[in-house]
């Protein structure tokens, strides 16, 4: 599903911000990508989206090499990707169920399929009742929901969540987690790049630990904190 192979990265500016990393995780795995700021996590995700090039290595997405796509080919591969932030990133001048049918737009969707989608996510992620409410009548833990119902509504086959819960109370965490375990259960790949030790340790999924751009840890079933 997802393959590093042999990847460094480094900046203009000289940071290394990864080191030789090769990693696969497998169609439908939840994987955690933990490590301190500036461990090479965000930088993982954004190679992984082709916002960033590697310096050298390989990346392989459901079976096609993506170091080397044409510029013209990049929307196509990040229509496969759905992506959450930490921010959110919710278009201000459009209501909820307008800023979910807007990722169906750019993917050139029939207004049927936006028709029947659109609802469908919002009901998975408890928001039906506030579809036409504009994101600045949300709550922290309501926008994060819309975010997500935005990177779903598509069926990509791969999730990638950069710190969602970084700006959320503990108990809407949760929520967001629960969420995204079961968007996970229906087969999608999650992988959620976190700071959040508590939610690392009670998930129980695989973990991968990254410090100065190396992988030092990668467990099935680990914890935040290295028992060893």
């Amino acid at each position: 599903m997802i393959e590093l192979c042999n990847v460094t990265k480094n900046y203009n500016n000289g940071t290394k911000a990864l080191k030789n990393v090769s990693l696969f995780i497998e169609k439908g795995e939840f994987a955690f990508i933990i490590g301190n700021s500036g461990s090479g996590k965000s930088t993982l995700l954004k190679l992984l989206l082709k916002e960033v090039e590697p310096t050298q290595g390989d990346i392989i997405i459901n079976g096609q090499n993506i170091t080397n796509l044409k510029k013209k080919e990049i929307p196509y591969l990040r229509r496969k990707l759905g992506v959450v932030f930490q921010d959110f990133r919710l278009l201000p001048n459009k209501t909820v169920y307008e800023n979910v049918a807007f990722a169906m737009q750019v993917v050139e969707a029939t207004p049927k399929e936006i028709r029947r989608n659109v609802p469908m996510v919002l009901s998975m992620v408890g928001l039906s009742k506030k579809a036409r409410v504009y994101p600045n009548q949300l709550s922290g833990g309501e926008q994060q929901r819309a975010a997500l119902a935005r990177a779903i509504v598509n069926n990509p086959p791969i999730l990638l969540a950069d710190e969602p819960t970084g700006n959320l109370d503990p108990g809407t965490s949760w929520e967001i987690m629960k969420l995204l375990k079961d968007i996970n259960n229906r087969g999608t790949t999650i992988i959620m790049a976190t700071h959040e030790k508590d939610i690392v340790d009670k998930m129980k999924k695989r973990v991968i630990e990254l410090k100065e751009g190396k992988i030092i840890r990668d467990l099935q079933k680990g914890g935040y904190r290295n028992e060893n």
